[in-house]
Order: structure tokens, then sequence, then C-alpha cells
């Protein structure tokens, strides 16, 4: 079954763009307040929604999204790309290339030329919020660009969330209830015609704290793997 992404109007009228938000996305003000408060003190940063990290090809490869939360400060927020720049990268895309969903040398910039394959890489929220901790109306709100994410590839077969707050927003984005979806690590659920697998998020804090330890994210990454080459890709 192939989904097909569609066009979503804000409520006082405006068209939004398909799945990602205008670089000054005003729909959260806290949100766009905070990011300008950023361009003046680091013009050379991102400072602006960060768009989905996809493969060089086409939409049609992507059989694998991966969902964080937000980007991070002084990470995908000042980088520009999801999951570079801070150390949750350095654990996400070791595993990847481990299992084959990315190619070349993770070197936490954005042109280290790494390359995903089969996978696209995004976040439950676009834009960077104080003190990592998104509202509750900024996640209903940036959940549009979610949908549309989820909707642009047409073979996509799986998802991984990466946390509470994003595991909540996708299964709400794919139509689920949270009721009968709920977060856990190692979890996996269907909400036709996707499954979802869940895991702690791969921040510093949840490994420093062993909440989240390589082995389990290797696991965890492993049924992905067996369930994908189960449905033949």
């Amino acid at each position: 079954m192939q989904r097909k992404a569609t066009t979503l109007t804000k409520a006082d009228g405006p068209r939004l763009s398909a799945a990602e938000p205008d670089r000054n996305c005003d729909l959260c003000p806290r949100l766009n307040k905070f990011i300008a408060s950023w361009r003046d003190r680091e013009p050379d940063w991102h400072n602006a929604p960060v768009a989905t990290f996809t493969p060089q090809e086409d939409d049609r490869s992507v059989r694998f999204l991966i969902i964080g939360l937000a980007p991070g400060l002084r990470g995908a927020n000042r980088t520009g790309r999801p999951f570079t720049g801070d150390f949750a990268g350095d654990l996400l895309y070791g595993t990847l290339g481990s299992f084959g969903f990315a190619e070349g040398v993770f070197d936490a910039r954005p042109d280290d030329g790494l390359k995903l394959v089969g996978t696209a890489i995004t976040n439950a929220v676009r834009c960077v919020p104080p003190e990592n901790k998104p509202i509750g109306a900024e996640i209903n709100t940036c959940r549009r660009f979610l949908v549309e994410t989820i909707g642009r590839f047409p073979n996509l077969k799986c998802l991984l969330t990466l946390g509470t707050i994003a595991h909540q927003s996708t299964v709400r984005a794919l139509g689920g209830r949270v009721a009968d979806h709920p977060f856990s690590h190692g979890g996996r659920h269907t909400i036709e015609p996707l499954t979802v697998f869940s895991s702690y998020h791969c921040s510093r804090y949840n490994t420093n704290t062993r909440r989240l330890t390589e082995e389990m994210i290797t696991n965890v990454f492993k049924d992905i793997g067996a369930f994908l080459q189960k449905e033949g890709h």
C-alpha cells in the first residue's frame, strides 16, 4: 500500500509547503523567537528548521525512517543535518554504518560525505526548543510535517522512534492511538501498513546513565534488519 503526501493548509489561510517547514517558519512563536535569538548570537550557524536527511537516490529508495525528538542546540541546529554535531550522532550513525544503512565516515559535519542507504532521518519537531524541551502545542503543530514526511516515501516499510515524544507523535501521525501503541525500548507495533520500532533516545544522558547501551541499540537494529530482510529488501 502506497501513501500519498498531501498539502496541508494553515488554519489562518496560507498553504504550507509539503514535508519541510519554511526557513522562517513562525507556526510556533516560542521556537521562532528562540531561533532568532541564536541567529543574532551565532550568525554562521544553521539556526532554522532542520530538514529530513535522505539518501542521494530519490524518495522511492527509502524503506526505513528514523524519527528523533528535535534538533540539538549545538548539534543539528548548528550544522543543519539531523544528529550531526553532538554526541547522539556518534552512536546513531556508527550503528547505521554497522548495519549497512549508511556508507562513509561520520565526522559530525554535514559535508563529511556520509551517505544514507535506503534510510531517512528526521525529527518530530523540526526547530530547536529551549532546554531541548518542546511543549505539547509545538509537538502537535509540527506533526503536520511529520505526516508529510512519512507520506513522501512510497516504499517505506518501517520506522524507528527514538524516545517517548517521538514515538507518541509518530503514532498519532499514523492515525493510531497512543494507548494502543505505548512506548518501550525494543518495542514493535504495527500500524498498517507500517511497522514501528522504538528505542530510548541515543542522547549523552541516556548513555552516561546506562539507560541505553551500545548493545541495547544494536539489538534494536538487529530486529529492524531482520524485519527488512524478511520483507525482501
